[in-house]
């Protein structure tokens, strides 16, 4: 297939590199165009250091080179950046494209999903267009797909045929991928996980154990399975890679922004000098305001949610809402 990935962050670069060892030809484009040089000229990314990618892969700073005359578009810009690039990206889009997006978020004010933002734009720039759409989630860090390590993703589209296409593309030895037409149940869940994520980290922060994390954990995918129903999503999608599997890894690996920014501010530090350590995208924060407003829209309680917020917008501190989150009411577990 002809490939390109809009975006070079860690992310779109470890799925360039997967693809072109799949024998695609794969177009990456950058908005910033020191980075297609540096990837140009050294063939590694300064996030990816043990990583060598393959000569075949090329580079663009043009984003019509890729769009045009491809089979599948990979969005794989953060999800601040989804609806930028959807404008950019939706003129030079050819009938008959598959367009993925690898980004995970929900939009503030809008509460559109990545994919949601993607046709919003492509309806207004290129209405005429004729493609299909699909999401892909999962635990997957870049860190470590681009190692070639196993792992497994979800390729989310309510057309079957269209995910198995999506599907045969990146099976490879190092990747099982599986089907879902749930596609929103799967987006909502790699939004969430992000927040859930970031309540993990700062637990650690806090210097409280296992048993914490595991608590967290097991009611942060009840949170986030709450709001998945009240919205028309999939049970069982919150149990599957996109759900429970993405929060496990996105909870406990070395790997996760979110994670490494909740440690930070378990520790003491403010949200902005925690991002500024990290020095990437922490997409838990983003989701963050849109997340509270799903809960308020659909009448759904997410306390780790508002938890998380408080910390972080409102200069809470992380024991006070430990605190209040552990005197909460008893509840039947079989009904939350």
């Amino acid at each position: 297939m002809k490939i390109g990935i809009l975006g070079a962050g860690t992310w779109g670069i470890a799925l360039a590199a997967l693809l072109a060892n799949n024998g695609h030809d794969v177009l990456v484009w950058s908005a910033i165009p020191q980075e297609i040089d540096e990837l140009q000229s050294t063939r590694k990314h300064k996030n990816l250091p043990c990583t060598i990618l393959p000569e075949q892969i090329s580079y663009t700073k043009k984003i019509e080179d890729g769009c045009r005359e491809k089979d599948m578009v990979i969005f794989a810009v953060p999800s601040a950046f989804i609806r930028n690039t959807a404008v950019l990206a939706a003129k030079h889009l050819e009938n008959g494209v598959i367009i993925a997006s690898a980004a995970k978020g929900i939009e503030s004010g809008t509460l559109m999903t990545m994919t949601q933002i993607i046709e919003d734009e492509i309806s207004n720039n290129n209405k005429e267009l004729k493609y299909d759409i699909a999401a892909l989630s999962g635990p997957t860090h870049a860190e470590e797909v681009a190692l070639g390590m196993p792992t497994s993703i979800v390729a989310a589209c309510e057309n079957e045929e269209i995910s198995l296409k999506i599907a045969s593309a990146f099976f490879a030895s190092c990747m099982r991928v599986y089907t879902n037409k749930d596609i929103l149940g799967v987006e909502i869940c790699g939004a969430l996980k992000n927040i859930i994520a970031i309540a993990s980290g700062i637990l650690r922060g806090m210097g409280l154990g296992d048993n914490a994390k595991a608590m967290l954990m097991t009611r942060g995918i009840s949170e986030m399975t709450r709001i998945g129903l009240a919205m028309g999503c999939r049970r069982r999608t919150f149990m599957g890679l996109a759900g429970i599997g993405d929060l496990i890894v996105t909870c406990t690996s070395v790997h996760s922004r979110n994670n490494r920014c909740g440690e930070l501010i378990g520790k003491g530090k403010t949200y902005e000098e925690a991002s500024k350590e990290i020095g990437m995208v922490v997409e838990g924060y983003y989701a963050l305001e849109a997340a509270v407003e799903l809960s308020e829209k659909y009448g759904v309680e997410m306390p780790i949610t508002l938890a998380v917020r408080d910390i972080i917008k409102n200069d809470r501190s992380p024991y006070d809402v430990m605190k209040e989150l552990m005197s909460r009411d008893i509840k039947s577990e079989l009904e939350t």
